[in-house]
């Protein structure tokens, strides 16, 4: 059991939670938590550890078959968790890596992808991707300045979608555009020079919507590569939605309409 804070492996955990350049240059990331451990692939793990009193829980215990882990006492495990009220266990897992083309095979018939542009908040980023699964799309292409998917934070928010929606980030977020393009009818939401309203267009083809920072909203230029603005009605003085209701709502128009 370890018991020292001062053990290799348990500072590089704290690493692994704090830092993304540590997490990308050993091309793994943290998941915490029963839920998310047990959606988790095991070929994808590189090292568990648990709390002693995870232990002492035999059903707890029982997740832990056939996988190799560290013990560590209560007070060390609270020093390596990111959550106030940790549940005891951690897993050091491989990133995933994916490509344009893998996002588009993933396309069980038209593709539906959502695009991001400089998306800052973690919790916001991980709602997407859950509500993405439930919603059907075929993957999240997000500019290089959003926010890190391994953030602590967006792996709880996902709720171990991590693991099943396909994403990527591109160096050249116009250039995605332009070949998302050849597949699908590109959708930006933008307040200005929009067309219709987004219950008023037909997204049972291939559709990707565009999504821009939670405040400033799409830059002229991206959503200017849109084959059509829309925008999402309101009444009241309300200006504009939260970055994951707005992709929510689209994402969940989508799968309506092609339900039906």
């Amino acid at each position: 059991m370890i018991t020292s804070s001062s053990n290799a492996q348990i500072k590089n955990i704290i690493a692994l939670q704090k830092k993304s350049k540590a997490r990308n240059e050993q091309d793994v990331f943290v998941v915490e938590g029963i839920k998310i451990f047990s959606e988790l692939p095991k070929d994808r793990i590189v090292s568990v550890f648990v709390s002693e009193s995870f232990l002492e829980v035999p059903e707890q215990k029982a997740l832990l078959e056939g996988v190799k882990f560290e013990s560590v006492s209560d007070k060390v495990f609270k020093e390596i968790s990111d959550t106030f009220t940790p549940q005891g266990i951690l897993a050091v897992v491989k990133q995933y890596h994916y490509s344009f083309e893998d996002l588009l095979n993933n396309a069980k018939g038209a593709p539906m992808f959502m695009v991001l542009e400089e998306l800052q908040d973690p919790g916001n980023l991980g709602t997407i991707l859950r509500t993405g699964e439930g919603s059907g799309i075929t993957g999240v292409i997000m500019s290089k300045g959003c926010v890190d998917i391994y953030n602590s934070k967006v792996i709880r928010s996902t709720m171990g979608t991590v693991f099943r929606v396909p994403f990527m980030y591109t160096e050249d977020l116009p250039e995605t555009i332009n070949k998302i393009k050849d597949t699908c009818t590109v959708y930006a939401a933008y307040l200005k020079g929009s067309r219709y309203a987004y219950d008023e267009c037909d997204y049972t083809k291939g559709t990707a919507f565009v999504i821009g920072n939670e405040a400033k909203g799409l830059t002229e230029e991206i959503a200017g590569l849109a084959d059509e603005r829309i925008i999402i009605p309101m009444q009241g003085h309300v200006e504009s939605l939260n970055a994951a209701v707005a992709a929510s709502i689209l994402m969940y128009e989508g799968y309506r309409q092609r339900r039906r």
